[in-house]
């Protein structure tokens, strides 16, 4: 019986995710290359509400989450709500955001940076105001990104792991990169942590 709930438990999730992922908008992009484990991903420009909040790397994106989510759901002049998208990622930013990094959070000398996609056609000049001063828009340029996905929860372990794998490819394929890792989070908290999609992006210069 214990047997027979699990696996109904799993395939449940499995379907909901599934569901949830084609339903959840995720920005556009071009696979120009794919090495052993890692696909050259190129994504067109588009447009993020952001705001930065004083956490650590951990806590960070649960700060931000309630803020940015706020701005989507309605928490703006004209009360109009936007499409909810993926991912919400976070990239170790010395002092500032880099105008070439994509959607992330991003650590900068006051804490970390974290970044909402709009939906698509939407732009910094026709997105609605945001009423909370905290949350500001964008317009993201397009980047050339190294990307390596894996799945589970947070952890610095895993992500470390993963990191110098994705490292390891580009550096065989003699690919050079620059600026900080960009750690790309897909779903949603309650999602069980076997079914998570996380990504790792580096950002690589032209050409190949």
């Amino acid at each position: 019986m214990k047997k027979t709930l699990i696996a109904m438990f799993v395939g449940l999730a499995g379907l909901f995710t599934a569901m949830t992922s084609h339903a959840i908008e995720e920005p556009e992009y071009t696979v120009e290359r794919q090495l052993e484990g890692v696909q050259i991903r190129h994504y067109p420009p588009f447009t993020v509400a952001e705001t930065t909040v004083m956490a650590s790397e951990s806590d960070a994106g649960n700060q931000a989450f309630p803020i940015l989510a706020g701005y989507i759901f309605g928490k703006n002049k004209g009360e109009r709500k936007l499409a909810m998208t993926a991912p919400v990622t976070q990239a170790a930013v010395p002092v500032k955001l880099e105008m070439t990094a994509p959607v992330t959070q991003a650590a900068t000398a006051g804490g970390f940076l974290v970044q909402f996609v709009l939906p698509r056609g939407v732009t910094a000049a026709t997105a609605p105001e945001p009423l909370d001063a905290r949350v500001t828009l964008r317009d993201a340029p397009a980047r050339l990104v190294a990307v390596i996905q894996y799945s589970g929860l947070w952890s610095e372990a895993n992500y470390t792991e993963h990191l110098t794998q994705l490292q390891a490819a580009l550096k065989t394929a003699d690919i050079p990169w620059h600026g900080e890792p960009v750690f790309s989070r897909y779903n949603a908290p309650f999602t069980p942590w076997f079914l998570r999609r996380n990504e790792i992006w580096l950002h690589v210069d032209k050409p190949l």
